[in-house]
């Protein structure tokens, strides 16, 4: 199944445009490139309402805010509703701040988002409105693990039905979930959080598999988060004695460009609740 959803990005080459942060933006593009979609970049808003109108889908990542940009998604995000594109929100930081969690609960309530991709104190934040964060890191009492899953996956399933939206938390354990069905999966590898941008660039990448999959947006989201870390999984057995983790930032790139969808579906690790 997941083998279908690379096919489909690769045989649509679908045009994301991306209002991401500036930490990862080029990243972003990259990964993007690599899995066989077709990047642009753009946030002032004289022009994304324009951009968006000749793309295929969105991605909203609230990385790096400032007022310039809050009113450049919106713009772009109300536009992409009309034309039913699909909307990928990557809440960075959420709870961190409180232009953080006002700017994406604001995006939830203006914009249909189709997926909401983060962590889950990012993604607890915007249900509970409170959590503990740290950075745009997950708190290590919100973690998700074998102990904690179920109550975990009821809450994920919870939350989508709440939103309308797909809901995809990351971390050691990944779950992707609408209100009835969920994905567990089990790919990736701890040095995947020693690189800046990983999740931002799963963002992207979902939005690219979910423009390219608009039936079956769940089954594209869990495609997607399972490529992101299996592609960490190889990309660590990649690295020699004096590779770090700018070099593994570019492997994990690498791994994408080079996976094939017959890969993609031996190496994804998941079961379905």
């Amino acid at each position: 199944m997941f083998q279908k959803m690379l096919e489909n990005v690769r045989k649509n080459c679908p045009l994301i445009h991306n209002i991401t942060n500036y930490v990862t933006v080029n990243d972003c593009a990259n990964v993007v490139l690599a899995c066989g979609a077709s990047p642009i970049m753009a946030d002032d808003k004289e022009e994304v309402a324009e951009i968006t109108t000749i793309c295929a889908g969105l991605n909203l990542n609230i990385g790096t805010l400032n007022g310039r940009t809050i009113e450049a998604m919106l713009i772009a995000g109300k536009r992409a509703n009309e034309l039913n594109h699909p909307v990928v929100l990557d809440p960075v930081g959420a709870g961190a701040s409180k232009l953080r969690t006002e700017t994406a609960l604001k995006l939830l309530k203006e914009v249909r988002v189709s997926v909401i991709r983060g962590n889950i104190s990012e993604i607890k934040t915007l249900a509970l409105g409170s959590t503990t964060t740290k950075g745009v890191d997950a708190d290590v009492a919100d973690k998700v693990t074998e102990e904690n899953l179920d109550e975990m996956l009821a809450f994920a399933k919870t939350f989508a039905k709440k939103t309308g939206a797909i809901i995809a938390i990351t971390g050691a354990i990944d779950i992707v979930a609408d209100d009835e069905k969920a994905y567990c999966i089990r790919n990736g590898h701890p040095m995947m959080s020693s690189v800046t941008g990983t999740g931002c660039q799963l963002s992207a990448m979902t939005a690219a598999f979910i423009t390219a999959n608009p039936t079956q947006m769940l089954e594209a989201t869990a495609a997607a988060v399972c490529m992101m870390g299996y592609a960490g999984e190889i990309a660590y057995h990649r690295l020699g004695e004096m590779d770090g983790n700018a070099t593994y930032r570019n492997y994990v790139i690498d791994v994408i460009y080079k996976m094939t969808p017959d890969n993609l579906e031996k190496g994804a690790k998941y079961e379905v609740r």
